[in-house]
């Protein structure tokens, strides 16, 4: 049964910024899907669902995105999810806005959700999808600028961007991580 994380922040203030990207494509695709997203058993909410008769499940970590892999552990760790069937979906400054990649392992790219989740998890060996939000920051204002809300034009891309992210996670659940990059990177 996949598992797909959207990494973000907690909090109506982060809503929109470009660190919730992650939790915005969780929301894309549990619309998609028809799947109702609520409290899990743990620090996390949760829904699960179905597609083309595969069984999936969704999750948004509730803690703080520097401590995505608590609760990304008991995620994992109460689905009993093998972690070549979980996506880690988050924002990557390295890549222009509009951007997707997905990768099947992988270091965390300096990403500090990922970081968290990679130590919390004992492996690097996590599929990942990434979505560009870019770098259009002066030095030592990339805290700011990734808890900043995208530009009006920005949005239109980004809007765009998660339908195709999206559709590249209905490929991860149907047909594995292989297919999904063959057809999305």
């Amino acid at each position: 049964m996949p598992l797909i994380a959207g990494l973000g922040n907690p909090g109506n203030e982060y809503t929109g910024t470009r660190h919730n990207i992650g939790f915005e494509l969780i929301d894309r695709v549990s619309d998609v899907l028809s799947i109702t997203i609520g409290p899990g058993n743990g620090p996390f909410l949760v829904g699960e669902g179905q597609f083309k008769g595969n069984p999936v499940q969704l999750v948004k970590p509730v803690t703080f995105m520097n401590r995505s892999g608590k609760a990304l552990k008991k995620a994992v760790d109460r689905y009993r999810e093998p972690l070549h069937q979980c996506l880690i979906c988050y924002d990557d400054i390295n890549l222009e806005p509009g951007t997707i990649r997905i990768r099947p392992k992988g270091s965390h790219g300096g990403h500090n959700g990922l970081a968290s989740i990679i130590d919390s998890l004992h492996s690097n060996e996590i599929p990942r999808l990434r979505i560009g939000i870019g770098n259009n920051f002066a030095r030592g204002q990339q805290s700011n600028y990734v808890l900043s809300p995208f530009t009006t034009e920005e949005r239109i891309i980004m809007d765009e961007t998660l339908d195709k992210a999206a559709e590249a996670v209905l490929v991860f659940i149907r047909d594995g991580v292989d297919q999904a990059m063959n057809r999305f990177n």
